[in-house]
């Protein structure tokens, strides 16, 4: 179809996600910001606008910055992992020269 791996994708949309473009519903199911959906009339995209939380508008002051923490904390996150990882394959090392 598009020619797209499993993993090119994922990595999209949990970019996606991290930029709150995109809301995960579940595995495989997402949700675009009420932002940028598409509406049958301007009057209900200005009524989907206004019962969002002010802090959740992409214009809202320190987007940019959540922005910015949230991959922070995702890249911490994968490097806690990675470093687990390898402690973990140097005890079995360990194991196995002991």
């Amino acid at each position: 179809m598009l020619g797209l791996s499993r993993a090119a994708v994922n990595a999209a949309m949990r970019d996606l996600d991290l930029a709150q473009l995109v809301n995960k519903q579940r595995a495989g199911v997402y949700q675009l910001h009420p932002m940028l959906a598409a509406y049958l009339s301007p009057e209900d995209a200005i009524a989907a606008v206004k019962t969002m939380p002010k802090n959740e508008r992409l214009n809202s002051p320190g987007f940019v910055e959540r922005y910015k923490k949230a991959v922070t904390a995702y890249q911490d996150q994968l490097a806690e992992k990675r470093q687990q990882k390898e402690d973990a394959k140097r005890r079995q090392a360990l194991k196995a020269v002991s």
